[in-house]
């Protein structure tokens, strides 16, 4: 009589979760400091902030804000009175209200599709600023403050 031998290959099923970058310190550090983010390791788990309506981070001597990209739900962004030099916000098509006043920005991006949609913006006191990026020129050079000689 020949038996049947069963075997049965058990494999742990990993969870192996994105990343976002976060190279900034400060930045990183306030995202600890919010609970969103654990570690401090230059990353943040993208499930823990794509869900982030609001992000207010202003004057915490932040000089790079990469990884809000990943914030894809926010809404409401302050990050005013930093040392920002660039902003990309291209990837957030939520935003309604953004205050990035107050940095050392040169590169500022919105085109995110939803110019129209972002309707509280203002980037006053960024001396070195002279073009913001934009889908809707008409639209930012009428609803958004900014300063005289940026286009």
């Amino acid at each position: 009589m020949m038996k049947k031998i069963l075997f049965v290959l058990i494999i742990p099923l990993f969870s192996f979760g994105q990343f976002t970058f976060v190279p900034d310190d400060n930045f990183e550090q306030v995202l600890i400091n919010l609970g969103v983010d654990m570690i401090f390791d230059d990353y943040v788990e993208t499930a823990g902030i794509d869900t982030i309506t609001y992000l207010y981070v202003s004057g915490y001597n932040i000089a790079d804000l990469t990884g809000v990209e990943d914030f894809m739900a926010l809404e409401e962004l302050s990050c005013a009175n930093n040392t920002l030099t660039s902003l990309d916000l291209s990837n957030n098509s939520a935003l309604f209200e953004v205050n990035c006043s107050v940095n050392q920005l040169i590169s500022l991006d919105v085109r995110n599709g939803n110019n129209q949609g972002l309707l509280w913006f203002t980037s006053m006191n960024n001396q070195m600023l002279n073009c913001i990026d934009v889908d809707d020129t008409a639209w930012a050079n009428s609803n958004w403050s900014k300063d005289t000689w940026t286009l």
